[in-house]
């Protein structure tokens, strides 16, 4: 005569805490997990086909509860929590494609305004000093650097600045020059040629 669905539960018992023991290496978790396949079985008792592999059905049911358990257990953050920097690293790739794009830029820059722009940002020189080496007026040598940063920024972003009282547009535009200008130092520094 075949054992009743209870009574396989009821041997089976100190087998399933063997192997709870094995998984969750805590004595107390092994007993909780023991208890919660055995509330599983007894609520899908039904399901179960007399006749076929009681024991191996257990331990099914006692491995699949302790995986849903490491699942719930599994440390979940919201996406807004997470720091940017977490989903993006610097890509230095694109600060060569950057350098690249503006050293072909400040070939495309008239000599003088090319030749200001490197002596003020690359070399340091002062607008007085820039004026007195290439013959001009202070006034001209400012002109030629600041039209040469315009310039550099419309070719680099695409746009067209905006009129030139706009403040949204000179700050944006004073914003692209320091950034250029740390390019420019930086390529300088590093030995490779702008223009």
């Amino acid at each position: 005569m075949s054992k009743s669905f209870h009574d396989q539960v009821i041997t089976i018992l100190p087998k399933l805490r063997v192997q709870a023991l094995a998984l969750t290496r805590n004595r107390a978790a092994a007993e909780d997990l023991v208890q919660d396949a055995v509330c599983n079985a007894l609520s899908a008792q039904n399901s179960f086909i007399p006749g076929t592999n009681f024991p191996a059905w257990m331990h099914r049911i006692l491995r699949n509860r302790f995986i849903s358990n490491l699942r719930k257990r599994r440390d979940t953050t919201d996406i807004d929590d997470v720091p940017a920097s977490a989903f993006a690293t610097e890509a230095p790739h694109e600060d060569r494609l950057a350098l690249k794009d503006l050293g072909k830029a400040m070939t495309r820059l008239p000599a003088d305004q090319r030749e200001a722009l490197i002596m003020v940002v690359v070399q340091g020189m002062s607008y007085e000093n820039l004026a007195e080496a290439t013959g001009c007026a202070v006034g001209t040598a400012k002109s030629r650097v600041f039209r040469a940063r315009r310039q550099l920024e419309t070719w680099l972003t695409g746009e067209a600045p905006e009129r030139a009282d706009d403040r949204a547009a000179a700050a944006r535009a004073s914003a692209i020059s320091r950034a250029m200008d740390a390019r420019i130092l930086e390529a300088s520094r590093a030995g490779r040629a702008v223009a």
